[in-house]
């Protein structure tokens, strides 16, 4: 099998390195697996020959290629032995000055003609090629953990790389039946920048109180197709990697407001509360087994009163028609009547604002996010005001939740659960767009392999409307008076225009 590079040498045997090595094996390299840890190379390859050997079993590889694999990857005792290397990946610990320390050793080990590669996930790979004679010849190759499961890599030149070595990693990552995707050497590249919004607002949603934690996982995972809430992906992943992340990102772009890490990981992490690992994060975990509460039910024997939709309310048609569809009686003059159930469907205002703003009743004005189409959720999501009476309160969540589909209430907030998070990815998006940090093709591919959205976040933005968008945002920056709600000027360059957000600029 004829592969950019014949002889790959991984440095590195714990979780990353074993998978770099696994694939590069399987994908037609000799592969040479080093450790500067006594038996850590060893207990590696034993490791992954036991991964052949299982998918040999279950008959998803013939023993015959088992076999062959085997003999493809090899341990070395010493750096020397990766001398005859074509490419050599380091998969070490995320420290600068070890990196550095370890290439600079590497330059005098390997050819002239080799390719050097990191896998750093948050430093600088231009800095890490900086002291090199030959950073050309260098350049980031991120993989994502599990490496044999997720099948996206990041390929980042530093600025003094030789594209042509880029398409060459580009070409070994295709080999081994992963999909590349090229980003500038900026903090966090794609991913890890493009995921700043998902947790970090589901945590600024949660610091005004204006729900809990599983509530906030369930809207998010219900209205917007996400597999994980955001805390269900913290616990996930462990607060003392994903905490340290959010600070990093924050820090590399001199406190951008958009990537503010939040007090409530920061104290959860200093008491130990980090999620599965522990037995206790967001959730509890009993056997592995996340212990999540009930989900509240809907109120009953509520008398429903009739039913009127502001004018201005966001996809005032669709609602109408949904209220039509649970029997609801619908006032139809230009104002309520005095025992109307009011309901407002703003984009990005809270709804005291509304009910202050359009002179309303607030007693007996209700919100309702309208963002996406009913038809494409499973859970209904609304909001009380300050003001709201809990017959009123009771009287809506009845209604919205009699066809059997789920009703989360929420305390009052500028933008909802869903408006507020899914405006933050698009907008952080956008700005890499700006950036030029990758083409809106490779970061939607990125997100969707290396994050598992339902959809890339400039989809999603196309989902929504540029136009919708925008609106939220510069509600929440009214409200909030908050630069990170900034819109990005690419994004308003497409609210303006009525361009999707998918479209190359011209």
């Amino acid at each position: 099998m004829k592969t950019p590079f014949n002889k790959v040498g991984v440095i590195g045997a714990g979780a990353m390195g074993r998978g770099i090595a696994q694939m590069a094996a399987q994908g037609g390299c000799t592969v040479y697996l080093y450790d500067n840890q006594d038996g850590a190379a060893a207990r590696a390859l034993v490791a992954i020959s036991e991964i052949w050997d299982k998918l040999a079993e279950k008959g998803r590889l013939p023993p015959a290629d088992a076999a062959k694999l085997k003999q493809r990857l090899s341990v070395v005792i010493e750096l020397a032995g990766l001398t005859e290397c074509d490419l050599v990946i380091e998969a070490v610990v995320e420290q600068l000055a070890v990196k550095q320390a370890l290439f600079a050793q590497l330059e005098s080990i390997v050819s002239e003609s080799a390719v050097l590669a990191t896998n750093t996930s948050s430093l600088s790979v231009t800095a890490i090629g900086a002291a090199l004679k030959r950073p050309h010849r260098f350049a980031g190759l991120h993989y994502f953990n599990p490496v044999p499961l997720m099948r996206l890599v990041e390929v980042i030149p530093g600025l003094r790389s030789d594209p042509s070595v880029c398409e060459r990693l580009a070409d070994h990552v295709r080999q081994i039946g992963h999909t590349p995707v090229f980003a500038k050497d900026t903090p966090g590249f794609i991913v890890n920048h493009a995921g700043r919004g998902y947790g970090t607002e589901a945590l600024r949603i949660a610091s005004e109180n204006i729900t809990d934690f599983v509530t906030i996982d369930r809207i998010l995972k219900d209205q917007s197709g996400f597999k994980l809430g955001p805390f269900e992906l913290m616990d996930l992943t462990a607060l003392d990697v994903s905490h340290p992340v959010m600070e990093s990102v924050y820090h590399q772009y001199y406190q951008e407001p958009r990537f503010r890490p939040s007090p409530i990981t920061a104290q959860r992490l200093a008491g130990g509360l980090l999620g599965r690992k522990t037995g206790a994060g967001f959730y509890q975990y009993a056997e592995g087994q996340i212990q999540a509460p009930a989900e509240p039910p809907a109120p009953k024997s509520v008398k429903l009163p009739p039913v009127w939709v502001s004018p201005r309310a966001a996809r005032r048609a669709d609602l109408l028609q949904l209220l039509k569809d649970l029997g609801a009686t619908i006032e139809t003059a230009a104002a309520p009547s005095d025992v109307a159930l009011i309901l407002v469907a703003p984009l990005g205002f809270d709804v005291s604002t509304v009910a202050a703003v359009d002179r309303l009743d607030a007693r007996r004005t209700v919100g309702i996010d309208m963002l996406v189409g009913d038809a494409g959720t499973k859970r209904r999501v609304l909001a009380t005001n300050p003001a709201t009476t809990p017959h009123m309160r009771d009287a809506a969540h009845a209604l919205f939740a009699s066809d059997g589909k789920a009703v989360s209430v929420i305390r009052d907030s500028a933008g909802f659960v869903t408006q507020r998070v899914l405006a933050t990815i698009i907008n952080i998006a956008s700005d890499i767009c700006q950036q030029g940090i990758c083409t809106p093709q490779d970061l939607d591919t990125a997100v969707v392999l290396g994050l598992g959205y339902p959809l890339g976040p400039l989809a999603l933005g196309d989902r929504i409307g540029a136009a919708s968008v925008l609106e939220i945002l510069f509600n929440l920056q009214t409200v909030y008076g908050d630069p990170r709600y900034r819109p990005s000027p690419w994004l308003r360059r497409r609210g303006a225009l009525g361009l999707s957000l998918m479209q190359s600029e011209a």
